[in-house]
């Protein structure tokens, strides 16, 4: 059975990708620094969940210390390296460029390091839909000049990886497949994101912040049709040994603001009440992917609608809430 390292399993996309890869039968090994950007409870569970199948075992440990924490790690061999690990958040990383930067671009370096050394073959690396900017080319696609575009240090830190990908690939033929993923969203979704924050504000009678006159859009993935892109990108490294490619892995439908507000409204059946605010420092206007090179490399065909996928996060939602309220009348 094929034997994966994925980076960053604890969180969001990447709980859910362990899942699935242990479904179908591969041994997953896992690591995770415990990020303290969002509650370490909500990663920590996921684990748990992980941890119950026997092919599934986990390192916590930070991309940043280099050698002496990838040391940890059992010698191998492993089939793939599924790069998920960073620190996220576009604003945050305005006002800590530095923090992403060590993280995101130093830590993918110790980690492209350690594969080599590892005789690693083949790397499936997240990149970000913010790489391209405010570009005016629309939809955006793979090959678009980008280097004078990132608006945001996490953009940048991003855009860096992808050129440390190609680094290694051309100095020792690892087979890279850099994916640029689009807003996803879903069961387990951080809660510094859109979704999340502006569901636990409804459901708390508060306003919604928006920032901007609303007509920003984004091209919100579900969770589940990123991880078939992404379980689909595995299956092509397999099959073409030594390629480099970069895909983005969208939805293909932009969603103002303004009417995913709307669309939340009607998933929680609750009037939003809006306070609007200035845009905020790195935030870009519009992401909108091109699929068609997903489509025929990897076969990827995104297939939840934003009205059912905002169902499902709001079912989560909702009974996350419910057993916390539990957890919480239990102890007092």
């Amino acid at each position: 059975m094929p034997t994966v390292l994925i980076t960053g399993c604890a969180g969001f996309i990447g709980s859910h990708l362990s899942e699935r890869l242990l479904n179908e039968g591969y041994q997953v090994i896992g690591l995770d620094n415990f990020d303290p950007f969002y509650d370490r409870g909500l990663k920590e569970n996921s684990v748990a969940l992980l941890r119950q199948q026997p092919r599934f075992s986990f390192y916590e440990l930070d991309l940043r210390h280099g050698p002496a924490a990838l040391a940890a790690l059992p010698p191998g061999p492993y089939d793939a390296v599924v790069h998920l690990a960073a620190k996220a958040g576009v604003g945050p990383s305005v006002r800590e460029p530095a923090a992403y930067l060590e993280n995101n671009v130093v830590g993918t370096s110790h980690l492209l390091e350690w594969m080599r050394e590892q005789a690693v073959p083949s790397l499936l690396f997240a990149s970000s839909s913010s790489v391209y900017g405010n570009t005016p080319a629309r939809p955006f696609r793979e090959d678009d000049a980008l280097l004078a575009r990132c608006i945001s240090p996490y953009a940048a830190s991003k855009l860096a990886g992808e050129v440390l990908t190609f680094t290694y690939h051309h100095l020792c033929g690892l087979g890279v497949l850099n994916t640029r993923l689009f807003t996803v969203y879903g069961p387990r979704q951080r809660p510094d994101l859109a979704i999340h924050k502006f569901v636990s504000r409804l459901r708390a009678g508060q306003a919604l912040a928006v920032y901007g006159d609303g007509s920003t859009a984004r091209d919100y993935t579900y969770v589940a049709d990123t991880v078939d892109g992404l379980v689909r990108g595995l299956a092509y490294l397999r099959a073409h040994p030594g390629t480099y490619e970069t895909v983005n892995l969208g939805n293909s439908q932009p969603v103002p603001l303004l009417d995913l507000i709307t669309a939340l409204g009607q998933a929680t059946a609750v009037v939003p009440q809006l306070d609007f605010l200035p845009m905020q420092a790195g935030d870009v206007e519009l992401t909108y992917a091109d699929n068609r090179k997903a489509q025929r490399l990897l076969g990827y065909a995104p297939r939840t609608s934003l009205a059912q996928g905002l169902q499902h996060f709001v079912h989560w939602h909702d009974t996350q809430a419910l057993a916390y309220a539990g957890r919480c009348s239990a102890m007092s």
